[in-house]
């Protein structure tokens, strides 16, 4: 299970950069990119990991996502560079849609490699304080605090000078309440994702000492 867990966060980072270029909006409430719509899973998925498989696991999932993007950008930089074949014409929306500018990389990359470490050290520091209760309590803790510095660490390094400081906060509030308010919904997808790990766990220690 933990192999799938890996696959789809390493999934939905990649595809959260792809979709971040398309804007939405929440009537006149709020402006905010495709990409949160994915990206907000992938706390539950570190915190998923971090209960059933341990902090080193969680740990090793963030760098293995934050080598993944890396990765992710060089190829669609070269992929970008190739020379068009004479009948494709969409070369400018091929850019376009996935030639994000060298500052919004350097946010992204940032604001998650500080987020998602943060998100790991906040769940443990609770885990170690209440065992293995209080999973919807560490769960929301962690991806709350973990998700303000995201925002306001990508929007700051992303957008500063851009625009005025008041427009700058008011993304990050805005962006900020639909995080924690996704995050609060996705628990019982937490809880039951660690059920089910449990259980393949349990099924894979019985047939490991069966065999034995």
């Amino acid at each position: 299970m933990l192999l799938y867990l890996n696959a789809a966060f390493a999934g939905f980072l990649i595809l959260s950069n792809i979709l971040a270029v398309k804007l939405f909006s929440l009537g006149s409430w709020a402006v905010l990119p495709a990409a949160v719509i994915v990206y907000i899973f992938t706390y539950p998925i570190t915190d998923v990991i971090g209960e059933v498989y341990g902090k080193d696991a969680a740990r090793k999932t963030v760098i293995a996502g934050f080598i993944t993007q890396i990765f992710a950008s060089v190829f669609i930089f070269v992929a970008i560079q190739l020379p068009s074949a004479p009948f494709f014409q969409a070369q400018g929306e091929f850019e376009t849609i996935l030639n994000g500018s060298i500052r919004i990389t350097i946010a992204s990359l940032l604001s998650y490699f500080i987020s998602q470490n943060l998100d790991v050290t906040v769940f443990h520091k609770l885990k170690e304080k209440h065992g293995d209760k209080k999973l919807w309590l560490r769960n929301n803790l962690s991806t709350g605090a973990s998700q303000l510095v995201d925002t306001s660490v990508f929007i700051f390094v992303a957008f500063y000078g851009t625009m005025p400081t008041a427009a700058l906060l008011g993304l990050i509030v805005t962006q900020y309440i639909f995080k924690i308010c996704a995050a609060i919904i996705d628990t019982p997808i937490v809880y039951w994702l660690v059920k089910v790990c449990r259980k393949e766990e349990g099924k894979a220690s019985t047939s490991l000492t069966y065999n034995n």
